[in-house]
């Protein structure tokens, strides 16, 4: 059953999780892609990095509801996506922060 397997239950809380930890590291600095997931990664061990699958259309979300905005580099005549937290993005992120850190304290609390 689905439900009895910890794939399934990774699953879910490393794609919420990835979510927060895109804007966290947007929070710092402004980004292209493969950066955003490179950076994830490393805060997170491997735990919440997106894939290119699934970053893309988080990032395209965000976007469209104005929490990064996307401007469009030339590096090397290639074109490059990077991409930059809004002031809205980050109440976002701050608000996204608070709730996170409660849930844990619950999950913590729970498991104990």
């Amino acid at each position: 059953m689905k439900y009895e397997s910890q794939e399934y239950w990774a699953s879910l809380i490393k794609m919420s999780l990835s979510r927060f930890f895109i804007l966290h590291v947007l929070h710092s600095q402004s980004l292209h892609g493969y950066e955003i997931t490179k950076q994830v990664a490393a805060i997170t061990n491997g735990c919440c990095a997106p894939t290119e699958g699934s970053l893309y259309p988080v990032l395209k979300e965000f976007v469209n509801n104005d929490l990064v905005r996307l401007e469009v580099e030339f590096v090397g005549g290639r074109e490059r996506k990077v991409y930059t937290i809004t002031d809205s993005g980050q109440r976002a992120y701050a608000v996204a922060g608070k709730a996170w850190g409660e849930v844990a304290a619950y999950i913590l609390a729970a498991i104990k």
